[in-house]
């Protein structure tokens, strides 16, 4: 399956990371205990060319989709409170 299929969905959130980055990781941790949300995630090592597409200069990076449009971007970590939050707004 592909990103843009992968993205087409009523709401996805893609987590940019990379295995080296510390925030990442704590992120990634908070990120697992959100089942009821479609996470996709993307090493910006391994796929640079979705980094730049989608302006990822920071990471951790979170963009939210809707039906496979970008509608929000979230750079830097994010607690539990704050990502549901985010996510719902």
């Amino acid at each position: 399956m592909n990103f843009d299929e992968l993205i087409n969905k009523e709401l996805v959130i893609v987590d940019f990371y990379a295995d080296w980055c510390g925030p990442c990781k704590m992120q990634s941790r908070v990120l697992d205990e959100l089942t009821d949300y479609n996470i996709v995630r993307v090493n910006v090592d391994e796929n640079e060319d979705l980094a730049k597409k989608y302006g990822v200069m920071s990471i951790p990076t979170l963009i939210k989709f809707k039906n496979g449009e970008e509608i929000d971007k979230n750079i830097g970590f994010l607690n539990k409170d704050n990502l549901i939050e985010w996510i719902n707004k």
